[in-house]
């Protein structure tokens, strides 16, 4: 699934570089902007793109929406709805949901963000076959344009960040040994005095079930409870 950002004329370099840099955060670099080259051409661009200035680089200019939308297979138009009459309400999250229910990974999904001060008109929205926004406080519903295209990328690329690594959960051998050693240390400092050392350990283990102990942590207190017994 490719993932293409299209800004229709923004006026402020800054807001593309950092735009670029939201999009690179997440694993995304295919940026088309729409229209004259209206924004500022000094360095501001590359100051809030620091890290990602390839991609304001390589980004591809299109006289009109048409063209940049032309090879897409899905395109979304964002507003802040406002006054706006909308009746396609999806929020980012669906639009994650849509893409991996209907895009291949052949597909590409177009995300289209209006001008800063005005957004898209309406005859830009309806070139777009979607409409979503971000469910903002309604006093105050208008976002920084990196903003937004932070938020969109964030949840269209959870699917292609890499899984975090599996925790090695402690062996059972590992966890009876601490539980051993640790009732050990335990009637050693007189700590269960009147009380039933089966239930106290027992509860005990039974909060180092719900741990879920690793191999490491296991480990870590074990040898903290050996050294403390010596």
């Amino acid at each position: 699934m490719h993932v293409r950002i299209v800004l229709v004329e923004p006026l402020e370099a800054g807001n593309v570089g950092a735009a670029a840099r939201a999009m690179k955060n997440f694993g995304f670099t295919d940026l088309w902007i729409v229209g004259g080259k209206s924004e500022r051409v000094d360095d501001v661009s590359a100051w809030w793109a620091v890290g990602a200035i390839d991609v304001v680089q390589n980004a591809t200019r299109a006289a009109t929406l048409e063209e940049a939308l032309a090879d897409c297979h899905l395109t979304v138009a964002t507003t802040a709805v406002r006054g706006r009459q909308v009746y396609d309400h999806l929020q980012p999250a669906d639009v994650a949901v849509l893409v991996n229910e209907q895009l291949g990974e052949e597909h590409r999904i177009a995300i289209v963000f209006g001008r800063e001060k005005s957004g898209l008109t309406g005859r830009e929205v309806m070139l777009c076959q979607r409409t979503a926004s971000i469910p903002t406080w309604p006093e105050f519903p208008t976002m920084n344009l990196a903003m937004s295209v932070a938020i969109f990328c964030y949840e269209l690329g959870k699917g292609l960040r890499p899984a975090p690594k599996e925790r090695e959960p402690a062996a059972h051998q590992l966890v009876n040994e601490l539980t051993k050693q640790t009732r050990a240390l335990l009637a050693e400092i007189d700590y269960f005095g009147d009380k039933s050392p089966d239930r106290v350990c027992a509860e005990l283990q039974a909060m180092v079930g719900r741990a879920a102990l690793t191999t490491r942590e296991a480990s870590l207190l074990l040898a903290m409870v050996r050294k403390l017994s010596s």
